[in-house]
């Protein structure tokens, strides 16, 4: 016999989130789920071919690699992480280019629970928030109080956001109700923390997948929504970035909530970036150009964007020693 869920205020949001996606009809969750059009795989990735080749002025593009720092979530997430190297993260996430004020600060450091602690204290005074992963990352195969305990301490060691995994098993076998309490379970113990949750795009096998899986999220009460944990490939890719974008649009459309996009893994270059801010631009446009709605998941871009404005600052490229290691 079904557990009835105890009734929380993101349990009546997300109650009140599926039922305006459903257009006002209240209804089983797979049936609103299932109420979506098939995603025009040919159409997405004509659209992403030709917004690649937009080109930008100078102005412009220096405008979007800072915004593209302003935006970054510098992520270290190795068994052979130490507080030393979370220093030298948070150091480098406070100070892009030390002597340069001009660079700004990324938007928060990505890491594993257990560093938080030395996280927010080497980022004390600073704008730079602390997200954490959870839920038994990157699997997500544990047990749900598992999962549940680990967001709790997350947040009470000081985590002001935290990236979840959906239970992948549990949605490829179509049990979408076990997602959806899942996550509207972690939004509840994540209380005043920001939730992005990670779909693992490369597990879920079609678009059609991707656009269900961020509606799920999204109804069930995702902060953000998230390509992936960059544990396995493919990671982040512009065509999936852009049917996640289209359901953030759609959501809104029906919702009226806004939510927030992460693309994360593979995201190497500053024209990689460049490439995600034009087509994040031309789907969601002005409203979603900032960090409070879209952030890039990445270890190795920040340093290639560096190098990148100094390009277009002086014309030649800085040795890569030039800049500090990520």
């Amino acid at each position: 016999m079904a557990v009835r869920q105890p009734e929380t205020i993101s349990r009546e949001r997300a109650s009140e989130l599926v039922k305006a996606w459903a257009g006002g009809r209240p209804g089983p969750l797979g049936s609103v789920l299932g109420r979506q059009t098939a995603v025009d795989q040919v159409g997405v990735e004509l659209r992403v071919e030709t917004l690649k080749r937009r080109s930008i002025k100078k102005a412009s593009k220096l405008w979007a690699l800072d915004l593209a720092i302003r935006m970054m979530d510098l992520t270290t997430l190795e068994g052979r992480d130490t507080p030393g190297k979370i220093r030298a993260l948070c150091a480098k996430a406070m100070h892009p280019q030390p002597g340069d004020p001009s660079i700004p600060s990324v938007a928060a450091v990505c890491l594993y629970p257990a560093l938080i602690p030395e996280a927010k204290d080497a980022l004390r005074g600073s704008g730079v928030k602390v997200a954490s992963v959870a839920t038994g990352f990157p699997s997500g195969q544990t047990f749900r109080p598992i999962k549940v305990a680990e967001v709790k301490e997350s947040v009470a060691a000081g985590a002001d956001e935290i990236d979840m995994v959906i239970d992948r098993g549990a949605f490829l076998a179509g049990d979408y109700a076990t997602v959806f309490d899942e996550i509207v379970e972690i939004k509840d113990a994540s209380g005043d923390a920001h939730l992005k949750v990670i779909l693992e795009t490369g597990e879920l096998g079609t678009f059609d997948a991707v656009r269900r899986a961020s509606i799920l999220a999204m109804a069930a009460g995702a902060d953000f929504i998230k390509t992936s944990t960059g544990k396995i490939q493919p990671a982040a890719t512009l065509p999936v970035t852009l049917v996640m974008l289209e359901a953030i649009r759609d959501f809104e459309k029906a919702t009226g909530r806004a939510v927030g996009m992460k693309p994360a893994g593979g995201i190497r270059t500053a024209k990689d970036a460049v490439q995600y801010l034009v087509v994040l631009y031309e789907t969601l446009g002005p409203r979603w150009m900032t960090p409070e709605r879209f952030r890039f998941g990445a270890s190795t871009l920040l340093n290639d964007v560096l190098m990148q404005i100094e390009k277009e600052r002086t014309g030649r490229y800085q040795d890569p020693d030039h800049f500090t290691i990520d």
